[in-house]
Protein backbone atom coordinates (compact mmCIF):
# COMPACT_ATOMS: atom_id res chain seq x y z
CA UNK A 1 0.00 0.00 0.00
CA UNK A 2 1.50 3.13 -0.74
CA UNK A 3 0.03 6.31 1.12
CA UNK A 4 0.69 10.16 1.73
CA UNK A 5 1.33 10.61 4.91
CA UNK A 6 -1.35 12.17 7.01
CA UNK A 7 -0.31 15.69 8.51
CA UNK A 8 -4.50 16.72 9.40
CA UNK A 9 -3.27 16.56 13.36
CA UNK A 10 -0.17 18.80 12.55
CA UNK A 11 -0.24 22.47 13.20
CA UNK A 12 1.80 24.61 11.26
CA UNK A 13 4.98 25.99 12.27
CA UNK A 14 7.82 27.65 10.84
CA UNK A 15 10.06 25.38 8.60
CA UNK A 16 13.39 25.49 7.35
CA UNK A 17 15.67 23.55 5.22
CA UNK A 18 19.31 23.56 3.75
CA UNK A 19 20.34 21.19 1.12
CA UNK A 20 23.93 21.19 -0.19
CA UNK A 21 26.08 19.66 -3.31
CA UNK A 22 28.58 20.00 -5.64
CA UNK A 23 29.57 19.48 -9.23
CA UNK A 24 32.80 18.39 -10.04
CA UNK A 25 34.23 19.99 -13.36
CA UNK A 26 37.41 20.87 -15.01
CA UNK A 27 39.31 24.15 -13.75
CA UNK A 28 38.88 25.57 -17.97
CA UNK A 29 35.24 24.92 -17.25
CA UNK A 30 34.44 26.89 -14.19
CA UNK A 31 36.69 29.48 -15.82
CA UNK A 32 34.38 30.04 -18.40
CA UNK A 33 31.52 30.19 -15.72
CA UNK A 34 33.54 32.60 -13.92
CA UNK A 35 34.71 34.62 -17.15
CA UNK A 36 31.15 34.66 -18.29
CA UNK A 37 31.81 32.57 -21.69
CA UNK A 38 29.63 29.32 -21.51
CA UNK A 39 27.80 29.60 -24.74
CA UNK A 40 24.03 29.48 -23.04
CA UNK A 41 24.91 32.24 -21.05
CA UNK A 42 25.10 32.95 -17.42
CA UNK A 43 25.57 29.25 -15.97
CA UNK A 44 24.78 30.15 -12.22
CA UNK A 45 22.01 32.65 -12.30
CA UNK A 46 20.04 30.15 -15.23
CA UNK A 47 20.76 27.59 -12.26
CA UNK A 48 19.69 29.23 -9.65
CA UNK A 49 16.51 30.41 -10.98
CA UNK A 50 15.82 26.98 -12.53
CA UNK A 51 16.31 25.49 -8.87
CA UNK A 52 14.16 27.73 -7.60
CA UNK A 53 11.35 26.88 -9.91
CA UNK A 54 11.92 23.13 -9.28
CA UNK A 55 11.51 23.35 -5.73
CA UNK A 56 8.09 24.79 -6.06
CA UNK A 57 7.13 21.84 -7.77
CA UNK A 58 8.44 18.99 -5.66
CA UNK A 59 5.06 17.73 -5.40
CA UNK A 60 5.08 17.63 -8.87
CA UNK A 61 7.75 15.36 -8.92
CA UNK A 62 7.96 13.36 -5.36
CA UNK A 63 4.45 11.44 -5.91
CA UNK A 64 4.16 11.33 -1.82
CA UNK A 65 4.77 14.82 -1.01
CA UNK A 66 2.75 17.78 -0.10
CA UNK A 67 2.16 20.78 -1.74
CA UNK A 68 3.91 23.25 0.24
CA UNK A 69 3.22 27.23 -0.01
CA UNK A 70 6.84 28.05 -0.04
CA UNK A 71 7.40 31.70 2.14
CA UNK A 72 11.41 31.96 0.96
CA UNK A 73 14.17 30.37 -0.80
CA UNK A 74 17.82 30.96 -1.81
CA UNK A 75 20.08 29.38 -3.78
CA UNK A 76 24.15 30.15 -3.40
CA UNK A 77 27.02 29.08 -5.48
CA UNK A 78 30.49 29.05 -4.73
CA UNK A 79 33.31 28.18 -7.69
CA UNK A 80 36.47 26.74 -6.41
CA UNK A 81 39.29 25.43 -8.26
CA UNK A 82 37.74 21.81 -9.67
CA UNK A 83 34.03 22.32 -7.92
CA UNK A 84 31.01 24.29 -7.77
CA UNK A 85 29.25 24.04 -4.69
CA UNK A 86 25.70 24.89 -4.05
CA UNK A 87 23.46 25.36 -1.05
CA UNK A 88 19.41 25.59 -1.04
CA UNK A 89 17.78 27.21 1.62
CA UNK A 90 14.01 26.86 1.96
CA UNK A 91 11.03 28.17 4.51
CA UNK A 92 7.28 27.98 4.85
CA UNK A 93 4.81 28.02 7.07
CA UNK A 94 3.23 24.61 7.29
CA UNK A 95 2.87 21.20 8.95
CA UNK A 96 5.78 19.38 7.08
CA UNK A 97 9.24 19.84 6.57
CA UNK A 98 11.14 21.39 3.58
CA UNK A 99 13.99 19.01 3.05
CA UNK A 100 12.39 17.33 -0.28
CA UNK A 101 12.17 20.94 -1.43
CA UNK A 102 16.01 22.02 -0.48
CA UNK A 103 16.70 18.87 -2.13
CA UNK A 104 15.21 19.17 -5.09
CA UNK A 105 16.47 22.72 -5.50
CA UNK A 106 19.73 21.92 -5.33
CA UNK A 107 19.76 19.03 -7.43
CA UNK A 108 18.22 20.80 -10.09
CA UNK A 109 20.63 23.63 -9.68
CA UNK A 110 23.62 21.38 -10.28
CA UNK A 111 21.92 19.53 -12.98
CA UNK A 112 21.09 23.15 -14.87
CA UNK A 113 24.83 23.66 -14.59
CA UNK A 114 25.90 20.35 -15.80
CA UNK A 115 23.56 21.17 -19.01
CA UNK A 116 24.61 24.42 -19.36
CA UNK A 117 28.61 23.15 -19.76
CA UNK A 118 28.21 20.14 -21.02
CA UNK A 119 29.97 20.63 -24.27
CA UNK A 120 33.13 21.89 -21.86
CA UNK A 121 33.15 18.85 -20.31
CA UNK A 122 32.84 16.15 -23.09
CA UNK A 123 36.02 14.54 -24.36
CA UNK A 124 36.58 12.98 -27.63
CA UNK A 125 34.04 10.68 -26.81
CA UNK A 126 31.54 12.25 -26.10
CA UNK A 127 32.00 11.43 -22.29
CA UNK A 128 31.96 13.27 -18.94
CA UNK A 129 35.03 11.94 -17.15
CA UNK A 130 35.30 15.38 -14.80
CA UNK A 131 31.76 15.56 -14.51
CA UNK A 132 29.75 14.59 -12.07
CA UNK A 133 27.78 15.65 -9.18
CA UNK A 134 28.26 14.43 -5.59
CA UNK A 135 27.74 14.82 -1.86
CA UNK A 136 23.67 15.88 -2.14
CA UNK A 137 22.25 16.18 1.61
CA UNK A 138 20.52 18.07 4.12
CA UNK A 139 22.59 20.11 6.49
CA UNK A 140 20.08 21.73 8.25
CA UNK A 141 16.39 21.19 9.33
CA UNK A 142 14.06 23.25 11.51
CA UNK A 143 10.78 24.01 13.25
CA UNK A 144 9.94 26.68 15.35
Amino acid sequence: MTRMADISGKSDSRRRAIARGEIMLKQATIEAIREGRVEKGDALTTAEVAGIMALKRTHDVIPLCHPIQITGAEIRFEALKDKISAECRVEANYRTGVEMEALVGVAVALLTIWDMVKYLEKDRTGNYPTARIEGIRVVEKRKA
